[in-house]
């Protein structure tokens, strides 16, 4: 148990006043001492154990507590104040009838007092009964001719104010004191917990200070709560302290709510528990209708009830828990008709549309346009502040009025949308009801199964059922007016209008379809009917997207692939509204053309679009294929930001299986890009989910895994990633070279381990596709990829492959181009001094002339710079070298030392130098300290100076 003294913590001072008080009076000096302060601050408490101090000094103490139940009994308090003095006559002031200017035994209380000071101790006179006011008032008044105390408290605002307030001339030279109790302060709190608990954490400490404000009262009864649990103090139990406060809270609040006997005040305070955050008083007690009570006694009979605090008139700092007891008791009807008139009121007083949507919540439906308009705003505004649970509700509780046909199928479009971020399984649901019942012609079918696709899910697509185009003009005339007869040679309007829109609704999904059967080839299943191909003449932009991204895979038609992503940024001709799926797979489709900055420019528009439209989840895949763009143009950095706003917006675990293979694929390539090996080993080793392994996106993630090997130099699992991400590429008919380059990697991968027939099979089965497909980014890796793995004319094929990567966007693969080149000619230059070397040894040793071979240049020859395995091969019939190289200077480099060489001779920091040889930032850093040390250097600017001379050269 907590000990009694608990809730007069931190009172010395206040305690100390009233010692004082007590001792003057008895010495014959009045004194009137109010105590002040919120419910729960110790006032009773501070005011019982004055009364035990004045008893224990052998003064007379008469106390008495007005209640809000005797708030009409008239002298109720003056009657407890005199019981224990005269019996009788306090039982005779209930039935004697008032005279005017009498004050029942007032005189007779004064008359005894002379011998024997008396202390009148008066708890919660804001509930004093107006003829115990008037006696009060009678005694104040007479204090200064007796040796009596008045010790009263009060919450700070009574219904009938007294008049002893500080200062009025009523007291005379009594003293007048006012004691205002604070809270606990942080050191009060934790001295409590010492006292009940024992020693607790500053956390547990902390926790409780600011749940309960400080107030004792409802510190002393967390605690006593906690401590019947049994548990300690500590940290790990804030949650469970938490809900204990709020329960306390909550029955605190429940009992001042039962203490209130006005039915004016009861609705009124419900009113304030509905809406005082968003109305003034004034308007709030208008909800409640016409009532005899004025307004300040309402305000103050609630304050003084200590459910209403004195800032302008609201609930008090645990708003949650006091509104959710004070509305728990009345009917569910007429609570929520209590809420649709506060929002009526607040929707006339035009109060902000979030707050009336918050009171929509709770209403019935009010059937009026206002409503959906509102709720609508408030969605908006409340994903504008990042709360999506809270706009899904808006959106959830727009769906409960009465909308036509058309604006509620767009209403749950446009939930959908935010659903497929926080509620992905209610969203597919709520889709699929418009995938089967949606209107033709509003284009929301369509919309529907664009939205189901971005969310992974497939089967939308299979549920719509495109209809035939034999179908079409049957359908259109089934929905034409009756009777509407066409004359000759003219052709019906609405029939028209009905056979387009039928028409362009099967072409997109169609197209649809196509996209589902490239993310998800499950056509292998019974149930699943064969995706029919794309409409030869179709002007739907949808089916221009999709049709350029097949062309783009196929590897065949680069300019009618060009071409047709064009036409998908092109308005559809009938009006209907665009889709994202078949634009993201166009902007795919023109990065394989080489037109990447026309692609940035259409994400650029989609993006603007989709936050305009609050679509998370296609603000998220726009960013990821911008990513993709980032990397495959050589800017690994803005990849990364794009990457991470992309997973702000849709977090990896809400993302689709079907998606988290290229999204991982992104973010592994990246990272190693921009210097962050450990963190790509980790995404690298990341399990995926098992619908994953089903998918398209999982031949990115392979080949991500394989660029990871070889930049580790274990070209083993390098070649096995590239096969395998080769054979699910082939499985869903990915063709060309551009998508991804897996032969040339397998290829240099093959030529490392010795395997000189595969490699070159793969590097000439990519460039003959790749001329297919005529792209200069396509071709120039091509090239680069068969002049590694060739053993002839290679410095000619590394020439070739600079000058296509030249004129292309991939500039990591011409930086590598550069110095493949670089090496390749330094190899060839050696080898032809070598080869004139022995030729001039070559002749019969009289020939040479004594001395020359000691009079050659003793420099050393270039470096080969060849990384392992791919050496030129030797020569048959070459002579040997005259010399062994020496063991310092450039031929003591490594290939992967003199490769870093040469690109920070050239002036590129050690980041662009880790993207250009895909890896780390400290392996630059280690590289080059090695070839510091080796050529006995000290920095970049010998080693610039030196690659111009004769051993750099």
């Amino acid at each position: 148990m907590a000990p009694p003294d608990l809730p007069l913590l931190e009172r010395d001072r206040e305690q100390a006043v009233l010692s004082a008080v007590i001792g003057e009076l008895r010495s014959g000096r009045p004194a009137l001492v109010t105590v002040t302060g919120e419910p729960g601050l110790g006032q009773n408490e501070l005011l019982r154990w004055a009364a035990d101090q004045a008893r224990k000094r052998r003064v007379h103490v008469l106390s008495a507590r007005a209640t809000p139940a005797e708030h009409e009994l008239r002298y109720g308090v003056v009657a407890q104040l005199l019981a224990s003095h005269d019996r009788d006559l306090a039982s005779r002031l209930f039935v004697t009838s008032q005279r005017p200017g009498g004050l029942p035994g007032l005189n007779h209380l004064l008359t005894a007092c002379r011998d024997r000071p008396a202390l009148l101790v008066v708890h919660d006179v804001q509930w004093l009964d107006p003829a115990s006011l008037r006696w009060l008032e009678a005694l104040v008044r007479r204090l200064p001719r007796a040796p009596v105390a008045l010790l009263t408290s009060t919450t700070g605002t009574a219904i009938d104010r007294p008049e002893w307030s500080v200062g009025t001339p009523l007291t005379g030279l009594a003293s007048t004191i006012e004691l205002a109790l604070p809270p606990l302060t942080a050191g009060g709190v934790a001295a409590a917990v010492r006292a009940v608990c024992g020693f607790g954490d500053p956390a547990f400490t902390e926790s409780l200070a600011e749940t309960t404000r400080g107030v004792p009262a409802i510190v002393h009864e967390v605690l006593r709560r906690f401590a019947r649990t049994g548990r300690a103090p500590r940290a790990e139990h804030v949650e469970h302290l938490r809900a204990l406060t709020a329960e306390v809270v909550g029955d605190h609040a429940a009992r001042a709510l039962s203490e209130l006997r006005d039915p004016v005040a009861v609705d009124v305070l419900r009113a304030l528990a509905v809406c005082g955050d968003l109305l003034d008083f004034p308007l709030v007690c208008t909800l409640v209708g016409p009532h005899p009570v004025p307004e300040t006694r309402l305000r103050a009979t609630l304050r003084a009830s200590g459910l209403l605090t004195g800032r302008g008139g609201s609930l008090g700092e645990h708003d949650g828990v006091v509104r959710a007891r004070i509305l728990e008791e009345m009917p569910a009807d007429a609570r929520a008709d209590l809420y649709a008139r506060a929002a009526r009121l607040a929707q006339r007083v035009a109060v902000a549309d979030q707050g009336i949507a918050e009171l929509l919540l709770q209403a019935r439906p009010v059937g009026e346009p206002w409503a959906v308009d509102t709720l609508r705003r408030g969605f908006t505004a409340a994903l504008r502040s990042g709360r999506r649970d809270r706009a899904t509700a808006y959106l959830a509780r727009a769906l409960d009025e009465p909308l036509p046909a058309g604006e509620r199928a767009r209403v749950e479009l446009q939930l959908a949308s935010v659903q497929m971020v926080t509620a992905p399984a209610a969203a597919e649901r709520r889709l699929h009801g418009l995938v089967r019942s949606a209107d033709t012609r509003e284009g929301l079918r369509s919309q529907a199964v664009d939205l189901c696709l971005l969310g992974g899910d497939t089967r939308a697509v299979r549920l719509a059922r495109p209809a035939a185009p034999g179908t079409l003009r049957t359908a259109a005339a089934a929905r034409a007016p009756a009777g509407a007869v066409p004359r000759s040679g003219q052709r019906l309007d609405p029939i028209d209008a009905d056979n387009d829109a039928i028409t362009g609704e099967r072409d997109e999904l169609i197209a649809l379809l196509r996209v589902a059967r490239f993310l998800r080839h499950d056509e292998s299943c019974l149930d699943v009917h064969p995706a029919p191909p794309l409409p030869e003449h179709s002007s739907s932009p949808a089916v221009a997207g999709v049709r350029a991204w097949e062309h783009a895979v196929a590897g065949v038609h680069l300019e009618a692939s060009r071409q047709l992503a064009r036409a998908a940024f092109a308005p559809d001709p009938s009006g209907r509204p665009p889709l994202v799926t078949p634009r993201l797979f166009a902007c795919r489709a023109l990065f394989l053309t080489d037109d990447g900055d026309e692609a940035e420019a259409h994400l650029a528009t989609l993006l603007n679009e989709a936050h305009r439209q609050r679509a998370a989840i296609a603000i998220a895949h726009v960013l990821a294929v911008r990513a993709d763009l980032h990397i495959r143009h050589g800017r690994p950095d803005a990849a990364a930001r794009d990457l991470a706003a992309a997973e702000a917006e849709l977090p990896l675990a809400r993302l689709h299986p079907l998606f988290v293979p290229y999204w991982a694929s992104l973010n592994l390539v990246a990272d190693l890009l921009n210097g962050r090996a450990d963190r790509a080993r980790e995404v690298a080793a990341r399990p995926v989910p098992s619908l994953a392994e089903e998918c398209a996106t999982s031949a990115y993630l392979l080949f991500a895994r394989g660029v990871l090997a070889r930049s580790e130099d274990d070209p083993h699992r390098a070649r096995a990633f590239f096969r395998a991400c080769g054979r699910w590429m082939l499985h869903y008919g990915c063709v060309n070279p551009a998508v991804l380059p897996w032969r040339s990697l397998a290829a240099e991968a093959a030529h490392a381990l010795g395997d000189d027939e595969e490699a070159l099979r793969l590097s000439r089965e990519e460039l003959r596709l790749a001329a297919r497909w005529g792209t200069r980014s396509a071709l120039g890796r091509a090239e680069l990829g068969l002049a590694v793995v060739i053993g002839e004319n290679r410095a000619e094929h590394f020439r070739a492959a600079v000058a296509t990567l030249s004129e292309s966007p991939a500039r990591t693969a011409y930086t590598r181009a550069v110095l493949e080149l670089a090496s390749a000619e330094s190899a060839e230059a050696e080898r032809r001094t070598t080869l004139a070397l022995t030729s001039r040894a070559a002749p019969t040793a009289g020939d040479i002339a004594p001395g020359r071979l000691a009079g050659l240049p003793q420099g050393a020859p270039a470096p080969t710079a060849v990384p392992p395995g791919r050496g030129t091969p030797a020569l048959h019939g070459a002579a040997p070298r005259v010399r062994q190289r020496p063991k310092a200077g450039w031929p003591a480099l490594s290939p992967a030392e003199h490769e870093t060489a040469v690109l920070a001779a050239r002036g590129l920091g050690n980041r662009e130098i880790a993207a250009a040889l895909s890896v780390t930032t400290r392996a630059v850093e280690l590289r080059l300290s090695g070839v510091y040390r080796k050529l006995r250097i000290r920095g970049r600017d010998e080693l610039r100076a030196l690659s111009h001379g004769p051993e750099g050269g």
